[in-house]
């Protein structure tokens, strides 16, 4: 875009700017992902076929995978060559309710095994205290459990519950996968109205490396929050750790149509220069 002597920014001409080829090969591998009905753990034609199909160079070629390694689209394998990926699992965070509910895979649940890690009470540390309201030296539960999907670690979560609040838990069917909300509710008749959320992308804790199997250098999205009853009490103060390169996340505003913005969405972003094949 070029400046006029207003100091607005003028539209581009036509043409202006050269085709950007690596998007030439991201375009072409969707095409043949699509074209040939190609399924997760399907390979993928490897860079030397690539670039000849595209008729472009190895680094272009190699541009568009980082690009589509990067987006979730492929996978690749040192020594064994690229594939077409998993899809993410869809986390909406936002939601009220179980964990496990806020979590779909093509608008339909995903089953997960669980681990009971911990359950124990405690004292709670100073953040703990200010986020639950409670004084300090009050006893609290601690909840850890993992969420596994294919026998792989996906998700790890802690519950801080404040045991004048919730005086007894049942502890098999929190082993067994039982929504601890949905068991709040049962035995203490406590139901969540909304939550406080923040989120961060960031290395893996100690903790999260030993619950999700993870290395020092891999990424989580950890979501840490409180939640509270329509009488503004906070009942649990929490954290959910997820792997990060497994998960989509999605807020969706209280006027805003389901899925407008789609976040299955697959492809660029990007914004093309006029004129590019």
């Amino acid at each position: 875009m070029a400046s006029t002597k207003s100091g607005a920014t003028a539209p581009a001409e036509p043409g202006a700017g050269r085709e950007l080829r690596y998007q030439r090969v991201y375009d072409l591998v969707l095409r043949l992902i699509e074209e040939q009905g190609l399924a997760p753990g399907d390979k993928l034609p490897s860079t030397a076929e690539l670039t000849k199909l595209a008729d472009v160079s190895v680094i272009s070629v190699r541009r568009a995978l980082d690009e589509l390694d990067h987006d979730g689209v492929i996978e690749r394998h040192q020594g064994l060559g690229t594939f077409v990926a998993k899809p993410r699992l869809i986390s909406q965070p936002g939601r009220a309710g179980a964990l496990l509910g806020t979590i779909s895979h093509d608008e339909q649940p995903v089953e997960f095994t669980t681990e009971l890690v911990r359950i124990a009470v405690g004292m709670p540390s100073r953040n703990h205290v200010r986020a639950l309201d409670i004084q300090e030296g009050q006893p609290v539960w601690e909840i850890s459990r993992v969420r596994s999907r294919d026998g792989r670690a996906t998700v790890a979560e802690r519950a801080t519950l404040p045991l004048s609040l919730v005086p007894s838990l049942d502890e098999a069917e929190l082993a067994g996968g039982r929504s601890l909300y949905e068991l709040l509710e049962k035995l203490h008749g406590i139901t969540e109205a909304y939550a406080e959320q923040v989120f961060q992308v960031d290395r893996p804790s100690q903790w999260e490396r030993e619950q999700l199997g993870l290395g020092a250098s891999d990424t989580v999205m950890r979501v840490r929050g409180v939640s509270y009853t329509d009488d503004d009490v906070a009942f649990d103060s929490y954290q959910q750790s997820y792997r990060a390169d497994e998960f989509l996340f999605y807020v969706q505003g209280p006027r805003s149509t389901p899925r407008l913005v789609n976040p299955e969405a697959a492809g660029s972003w990007g914004v093309r220069a006029l004129g590019a094949e």
